[in-house]
């Protein structure tokens, strides 16, 4: 009996630690990413959601980062999720002092996309939508070996743009292993 309960508590302290490591590390279209120490894993709403953290600030306010794969050539594509992201807003694309800038790490293309408005937060296609002021919006969009990965982070602007560093650091680390 002894013996079985030394077992079980080895067995319960292992697979804690699992927990642990798993929510550090994990993986979207086969890159392995590590996630800031700042961003606090989340289960993800839906099952188009790889993975998805939040960040939060001191006030107790919140921004959302989501991961999607959707494999090779699905998606619609770089131009298309650029798009797609700025029609988020209430604002046209061209108020939303929107950048997109192209980077090859190791050999592989990341597009990052950033911009601030009124966040439009709700399911992207149809359903009701709820106007959010004084967002932001940073993105990521890794073209991976097995199709894009699509990085998206948007909340309040204050926390979105404080999490940039963290983000491409994290990107960039995971292309360079």
């Amino acid at each position: 009996m002894k013996n079985i309960v030394i077992r079980l508590v080895c067995l319960v302290a292992v697979s804690l630690t699992t927990v642990e490591v798993q929510a550090e590390k994990f993986l979207a279209g086969g890159i392995s990413f590590e996630r800031p120490k700042s961003w606090q894993t989340q289960k993800p709403s839906s099952s188009m959601r790889k993975a998805q953290f939040a960040i939060k600030d001191k006030d107790g306010k919140s921004a959302e980062v989501v991961f999607f794969h959707f494999g090779p050539g699905e998606a619609g594509g770089v131009t298309a999720n650029v798009k797609r992201w700025l029609g988020q807003f209430k604002e046209p694309a061209d108020q939303l002092n929107a950048k997109t800038v192209v980077e090859t790490i190791n050999g592989t293309k990341v597009t990052y996309v950033t911009a601030m408005g009124t966040f439009m937060k709700g399911p992207p296609f149809g359903g009701n939508k709820v106007p959010v002021p004084n967002s932001g919006l940073l993105g990521a969009i890794v073209e991976g070996k097995k199709g894009a990965v699509f990085i998206k982070a948007t909340g309040p602007k204050a926390i979105v743009k404080s999490t940039e560093k963290d983000l491409k650091a994290m990107v960039s680390k995971a292309l360079k292993k």
